[in-house]
């Protein structure tokens, strides 16, 4: 075979918070890919590629999660190496992590995003601040983390103080809560695939409601009339491409029936369980499992050959 494919190294675990949630991620990856590829599966216990991955040999399909996984660092440490991976780049990577640099790169191109204050925990802004600018009804999120990780509802001037007085570390984001209908829709090389409908039965997406068998209900694909399935496909390619994120990620919405649409975050690497909602979104438009994550790692291949071909000549 003249121009055979790479090996494909499927990195799962890390060091982060997501860890678990990651390890589960990538054995279903894993699984998915060698249908099509040869696989093996690294479970990541340091920030740093494992001694085994060589760049002409292999191609990374990377299913770390939250800190250093998915906000550029684990990218950083690839391109440096030369080693060709699948999924955003280093600079989206770490933009798309950032919500609050996200809600200006999205709202720059004219997708809705719900009024919030960004602070670190040094500098917390006071309660009438906060009030002022977004009102009572407000969600507190870190800034930087994934998996709904740290998330607080408030719903009074007494739930805000309390909530702000834990915050000890790290930087946050507080925002005007929407209450609406929550939808996912995953977007594969810049084209938007199915909506999911997400109803949690507690009323709020948190980790518990993600990752919990049962406290929570999917519709796939979303319940909801032609117009807002074309609004949201439309708002999370523009997303997509304004953060100029590559090959696949998942942007996520809340649908007000008062307001309208608004993104809630962009996530460049998901949960990638077979019951996850990216693979939800794509049985919406005829993609099994198996398929899916071949076209998530194909254009991570294409650059890989692209390279080969470039070092011949």
């Amino acid at each position: 075979m003249s121009n055979p494919n790479p090996i494909i190294a499927v990195f799962a675990g890390g060091t982060s918070s997501e860890r678990e949630v990651s390890l589960g991620s990538g054995a279903a990856c894993a699984k998915g890919l060698a249908d099509s590829f040869k696989v093996e599966l690294f479970d990541l216990t340091k920030n740093e590629i494992p001694a085994k991955i060589d760049p002409a040999r292999h191609v990374v399909f990377s299913t770390l999660h939250g800190t250093f996984g998915e906000d550029g660092g684990m990218q950083q440490l690839l391109d440096a190496a030369g080693i060709h991976y699948a999924g955003c780049d280093a600079a989206s990577s770490a933009l798309t992590m950032d919500k609050t640099k996200t809600k200006d790169a999205v709202s720059a191109r004219r997708v809705r995003v719900a009024r919030g204050v960004a602070f670190a925990a040094a500098q917390r802004p006071s309660v009438d601040e906060i009030i002022a600018h977004i009102g009572e009804n407000a969600v507190l999120k870190p800034n930087d983390q994934g998996s709904s990780v740290g998330l607080t509802l408030i719903s009074s001037r007494t739930e805000m103080v309390a909530a702000l007085s834990k915050i000890s570390q790290g930087n946050w984001l507080i925002e005007q809560r929407i209450v609406g209908r929550e939808l996912s829709v995953g977007v594969l090389n810049g084209r938007a695939m199915g909506v999911v409908e997400i109803r949690p039965k507690s009323g709020v997406y948190d980790f518990a409601s993600k990752y919990t068998k049962g406290m929570t209900e999917y519709f796939a694909p979303a319940p909801i009339d032609d117009h807002w399935t074309a609004r949201a496909k439309a708002a999370a390619e523009t997303a997509f491409d304004a953060c100029h994120c590559r090959d696949y990620a998942r942007v996520d919405f809340i649908l007000s029936e008062q307001d309208g649409l608004f993104l809630l975050e962009i996530n460049t690497l998901p949960g990638m369980k077979e019951t996850s909602l990216l693979p939800m979104s794509a049985r919406c438009v005829g993609l099994d499992f198996s398929a899916l994550v071949r076209e998530m790692v194909s254009p991570a291949l294409q650059r890989f050959h692209a390279d080969k071909a470039l070092l011949k000549t």
